[in-house]
């Protein structure tokens, strides 16, 4: 396997986003000596990407108005306790960004699923940006980092997860013995064809936890946002607010036929409305010229429109539903612990209760810091390791660099925005053809965690015999009467009833399981 190095830290956080820089900040300030690891650049991944601002309440009295908007969206899979105490908390992140010196743009603004204004923005339509650049500019020499180290493994022992396994860019390797381990890697948007995510989100938490032998939850609940480029170019939601609103190829106003909400209705149902509404007329457009100061308040939506030779002051804007977040992940509890040991998971990474079936919008940097946070001070309290783990390099498994294409058509085509179930059986026969070898190729190993990722989201999807929130069944189109979660290992996947939070429930088998447990967790 060539030459392979070990260091030693405290903390050991995958990724650099607002979830796990945020998490550096507060384990260093709680005296954990931390190693920050990214397959990427520091400032690379979704967070830069996100045009949505943070959704903090509007000050104390507004908790309970931003707690019911929150469920309301959730359509009954949100955790109503920790969904409180995430918004309640954000406040004092908000004091202490301000305190530290964060700068916000004035004003709230209002978005979809939201019943008055109160999302903050930075930079206009720049707020991932902007507060990613701040937290690693406060995070300076405090916290170790490596770049360009992709961590294909996570190693497992009696006490739990003590340290990972990376590869770097050249090949070599890399073990990092750690006392804990915080998953902050983001999405899957790499799933499917057309995504806002950026290249990095394949999923890499979530493949990494699931086979080290965390609990996957809803991992079939992936948001479409209704308004994106052709390209997956995101179209802020905040645009909506501010006046725009969508047409169909006939130049009719139709969101008033699906919610009284009109173009400011929850995710779900503009990305339902926008997707029928293409397949009937031909097309969707978003009128961007009743948006006063475009260019200032939206320069990304400005120059991504001016780029596909449109003016925005004149012409209409082609839109389509676009895949971008995944709304269940690895479950947790309140402070960010998986099912196992010493392992936590902070951010999109984590399914904590609060998204529900359907994110709030610009609900996730409030999510990715207060989880952040609170990841970062549990797993602080888990450095009482004395322990020295047997270092036993596993083989990095990958899938050849051209089936990625195939993964994405796949999933595009069986488990989009309208759903059935032999559309999903026909997904998961030809996911399950694809084979994995050996590979030191990080475009490999991540196809490797997609095609494990597809076939638990087209299970789940499959298991999920409803419509609820962005999960939409044409041969189920009512939801259930109890909602439930759908929970997935290795080898089992349960129904859960949305009541029972986190206790046991009856756990089937999954007989014809994933055959990738060949790279599951060493030790």
């Amino acid at each position: 396997m060539g030459r392979a190095t070990v260091v030693e830290t405290d903390l050991l956080i995958v990724g650099s986003g607002v979830a796990g820089a945020y998490a550096a900040l507060t384990a260093s300030d709680l005296g954990a000596s931390v190693l920050l690891v990214t397959k990427g650049a520091l400032l690379s991944g979704s967070t830069p990407w996100a045009q949505g601002g943070i959704a903090f309440p509007d000050g104390d009295a507004d908790i309970a108005s931003h707690l019911s908007d929150t469920l309301k969206a959730g359509r009954g899979l949100s955790d109503k306790g920790i969904s409180s105490e995430i918004l309640e908390e954000s406040l004092d992140h908000l004091r202490l960004l301000v305190d530290l010196g964060m700068k916000f743009d004035p004003g709230l603004a209002l978005e979809g699923g939201h019943s008055k204004p109160r999302v903050m923005h930075a930079g206009g339509d720049r707020s991932g940006l902007m507060l990613l650049k701040f937290l690693h500019s406060k995070l300076g020499g405090r916290v170790k980092s490596l770049e360009g180290h992709f961590v294909y493994s996570l190693h497992v022992d009696d006490e739990g997860v003590t340290g990972a396994y990376a590869i770097d860019e050249s090949g070599e390797l890399l073990f990092v013995r750690s006392l804990a381990t915080i998953l902050a890697t983001g999405g899957s948007g790499q799933l499917f064809t057309v995504t806002t995510n950026p290249t990095e989100a394949t999923g890499d938490g979530v493949a990494l936890g699931l086979r080290a032998g965390a609990v996957l939850r809803d991992i079939e609940l992936e948001q479409f946002h209704p308004t994106a480029l052709l390209d997956g170019t995101l179209i802020s939601e905040a645009c909506r607010g501010d006046g725009a609103i969508l047409v169909n190829s006939d130049g009719d106003r139709f969101m008033g036929r699906y919610d009284r909400s009109w173009e400011l209705a929850p995710r779900d149902v503009v990305a339902r409305a926008v997707y029928e509404e293409a397949m009937n007329s031909g097309g969707v457009y978003l009128d961007l010229r009743p948006v006063e100061g475009l260019a200032d308040h939206f320069p990304t939506v400005y120059e991504s429109v001016l780029s596909l030779g449109l003016n925005p002051f004149v012409d209409l804007v082609p839109v389509a539903p676009a895949v971008h977040y995944q709304m269940g992940g690895l479950r947790t509890d309140g402070d960010g612990h998986t099912a196992v040991r010493r392992l936590f998971a902070a951010g999109e990474v984590g399914s904590t209760g609060l998204h529900g079936a359907n994110r709030l919008a610009s609900n996730s940097l409030l999510e990715g810091l207060v989880m952040g946070a609170r990841s970062a001070t549990a797993a602080v309290k888990e450095l009482d390791l004395s322990a020295d783990p047997v270092v036993d390099f596993p083989i990095p498994m990958g899938i050849a660099a051209d089936r990625r294409a195939e993964i994405k058509s796949i999933m595009s085509e069986t488990c989009s925005v309208v759903r059935t179930g032999s559309d999903l059986e026909r997904g998961l026969a030809e996911i399950k053809r694809m084979g994995s070898v050996p590979s030191k190729n990080r475009f490999e190993i991540e196809n490797a965690n997609l095609a494990l990722l597809a076939e638990c989201v087209l299970r789940g999807a499959a298991a999920r015999t409803e419509s609820r929130g962005s999960h939409f069944r044409l041969d189920y189109p009512e939801p259930a009467s109890t909602p439930f979660h759908v929970d997935q290992t290795m080898t089992t996947l349960s129904i859960v009833p949305e009541a029972d939070g986190l206790s046991d429930s009856a756990v089937a088998p999954r007989s014809d399981g994933p055959d990738l447990t060949q790279e599951g967790a060493s030790g």
